[in-house]
């Protein structure tokens, strides 16, 4: 039996995190979370989203973990409750993992990449929603997983980028404290999948729409209905003065033969006689 490993691995550091990475990594995971389970619909495969928790690759040294901003767990279910992952226990490790660049700059550029090539993360992109503040910054950072290990494959200022592991675009709307990561999908990332308030609404639109459209074929149909009994009045009253007409011209005509049959017959008149001569 194998001793028990007495080394504590923290769930949780001692640094804050600021409000905005908060409320963009809660809607991001969110977002993802929902854009997968759209995927996976017809192949019914477990996706784990999470948020914020440790993963440790090394047992025994504590010093090699790291906290995704948001990551994505193939074939995990998402009923999985966990305080850290353990890869030498689990054999997991993220196919995604998002970062959120922090007050500490050196470690979301130069440390976090370096330890989640050691993690093993197929797809990482680092966000950085203060990048206009020095000219060495960027917007946008994605590393994948090569032949080389992980390395950056591109580095963006402009709106959105497009995740190969996810399938879809990851993009930025909104400005200063209302700004959020958003997945979008399209060719050119131009359609974003609606958070659950938005569809909440796009549904209700679309039930009051079909209400309103029920609504106006039954108005139609009322009004049809009335047209047909109008109509079918109309030719009752028709057939009705048709069949008067008909009785008083047949009324008339025995009425006109009955007076026919009592007027005495005319008296011949005798011819004039010629004289004789």
């Amino acid at each position: 039996m194998a001793a028990a490993d007495p080394t504590v691995y923290p769930v949780e550091d001692d640094v804050g995190e600021g409000s905005l990475q908060r409320f963009i990594s809660e809607l991001l995971r969110a977002l993802i979370e929902r854009w997968l389970d759209s995927r996976s619909k017809s192949r019914r495969k477990p996706v784990f989203v999470g948020a914020d928790q440790f993963f440790y690759w090394e047992q025994y040294n504590p010093i090699e973990g790291i906290a995704p901003d948001v990551y994505v767990l193939p074939g995990v279910d998402r009923s999985t409750r966990v305080g850290a992952w353990k890869v030498w226990e689990t054999g997991l490790v993220p196919s995604f993992a998002f970062e959120i660049v922090s007050r500490d700059i050196d470690k979301d550029y130069i440390n976090s990449p370096a330890k989640y090539a050691r993690l093993g993360v197929e797809e990482l992109v680092v966000f950085d929603p203060d990048y206009q503040e020095s000219r060495s910054r960027v917007r946008w950072q994605i590393f994948r997983r090569t032949k080389r290990g992980l390395l950056r494959v591109e580095s963006t200022d402009a709106d959105r980028i497009r995740s190969r592991v996810l399938g879809c675009h990851l993009r930025v709307v909104g400005e200063g404290g209302e700004m959020r990561v958003r997945v979008a999908y399209g060719a050119n990332g131009e359609t974003l999948l609606p958070t659950d308030a938005e569809a909440l609404e796009q549904a209700e639109a679309e039930r009051q729409r079909a209400e309103d459209e029920r609504q106006r074929a039954e108005d139609e149909r009322q009004r049809a209905e009335a047209e047909r009994q109008r109509a079918e009045g109309e030719r009752q009253r028709l057939a009705e003065a048709l069949e008067a007409e008909r009785r008083a011209r047949e009324a008339l005509e025995a009425e006109l033969a009955r007076l026919q049959g009592l007027q005495p017959e005319s008296p011949r008149r005798p011819r004039p006689r010629k004289a004789k001569r």
